[in-house]
């Protein structure tokens, strides 16, 4: 088990350390492309044909997958938590990459997302043991759960439809709720692909059942809806925008 844990933790580490540096790598590729033509904010997708942007998804995707894999070790309550390590490479990067200063209040919340992510993982529970992707797919129909699926895809078809078109591009909490909300989605799902991916290495196929598949697109559409409105973040802000994005945990 602890074995399993610490492959898990260097894991969400090395993920840290890539999606932090991606958003740094698509903030320049963002404001490259926002030269040429309209930016991200406004519903312009000019960044697709900046290289430097690819850059950065990139290393995203090697932060995302190594991500991924981690949930396969570790449960979700220990790997989840360092994704807020992500934000002091953000962090660190912007001041030498993009010149922006932290102010103490950033600092701070820096601070707090290291003692945080530490107690968490330090009280981290011992994951149970998931015989299929069967047994995954009962809890996620349990009444309590449904009731916080609906409210949750409720809360951001809210978001997305109404208040996104209206303040999105003068209020950073829209599009940092969406993003929240979704995510809280992407990492029970990716969970539960893991978990599936992890029994059919050991010997039984978890392929053959129609909960995999399930989570599988759930976990895609969740994820190309988080990363369309996470390029839409940095630019709804003044000059240090992508910083205040940094401090959010985004």
């Amino acid at each position: 088990m602890y074995s399993s844990n610490l492959k898990g933790f260097i894991l969400a580490m090395v993920s840290s350390a890539f999606i932090g540096s991606s958003f740094i790598i698509k903030k320049k590729g963002l404001r490259k492309a926002g030269v040429n033509g309209p930016r991200a904010s406004s519903g312009g997708y000019g960044y697709l044909l900046e290289p430097l942007w690819w850059v950065g998804m990139l290393t995203m995707i090697i932060g995302e997958i190594s991500n991924f894999v981690a949930y396969i070790y570790a449960p979700a309550v220990l790997v989840t938590p360092l994704g807020a390590l992500s934000i002091i490479v953000s962090a660190v990067l912007a001041h030498f990459m993009l010149k922006e200063k932290l102010q103490k209040m950033g600092m701070l919340g820096c601070l707090l997302c290291i003692v945080g992510s530490t107690i968490i993982v330090l009280h981290a529970p011992e994951e149970r043991s998931i015989s299929s992707v069967e047994e995954i797919w009962e809890f996620a129909t349990q009444p309590a759960f449904l009731l916080y699926t609906a409210s949750a895809i409720a809360t951001a078809l809210v978001l997305i439809l109404y208040c996104a078109p209206r303040y999105g591009q003068t209020n950073i909490i829209v599009y940092i709720g969406i993003c929240s909300v979704i995510g809280s989605l992407t990492v029970m799902s990716i969970k539960a692909i893991g978990i599936a991916i992890k029994l059919t290495l050991e010997g039984t196929n978890q392929a053959k059942y129609f909960q995999t598949w399930i989570f599988a697109m759930v976990a895609i559409t969740c994820i190309i809806i988080q990363l369309n409105y996470l390029n839409m973040i940095p630019n709804t802000l003044g000059p240090n925008r992508s910083k205040t994005l940094f401090q959010l945990g985004l």
